[in-house]
């Protein structure tokens, strides 16, 4: 059996914001950790039923970004969704709406 490992490693300043967020894969083929400006975690607990999150964005994380972040993340786990229901339905819901929520955004943006 193979172990593969994700570290994340958060550097907080003295309010304990993060100010730099590294990771790496031992399967990665990169040579050194990858910088983010943000980033969400989450796992399901079965025996409680529910989802444990962890999100954490840096002070360089522009309100843009985090848009754009969003959207991203919502656009993906639609495509999850579709990959471990085959719910197709819902999956274009889901797609939809993450496609009004960035237009949306991009319109408040503008005012």
């Amino acid at each position: 059996m193979h172990t593969s490992n994700i570290s994340i490693d958060v550097v907080l300043d003295e309010g304990k914001v993060p100010e730099k967020i590294q990771w790496r894969a031992s399967d990665s083929t990169a040579d050194t950790a990858q910088q983010a400006k943000a980033m969400m975690l989450a796992f399901w607990d079965g025996a409680d039923k529910s989802a444990l999150r962890i999100d954490l964005w840096t002070k360089e994380m522009m309100v843009d970004e985090m848009a754009d972040f969003y959207y991203q993340a919502l656009m993906t786990m639609a495509d999850t969704f579709q990959r471990a229901t085959n719910q197709g339905e819902l999956t274009t819901d889901m797609k939809n709406f993450a496609s009004k929520f960035i237009k949306r955004f991009k319109e408040l943006q503008l005012q």
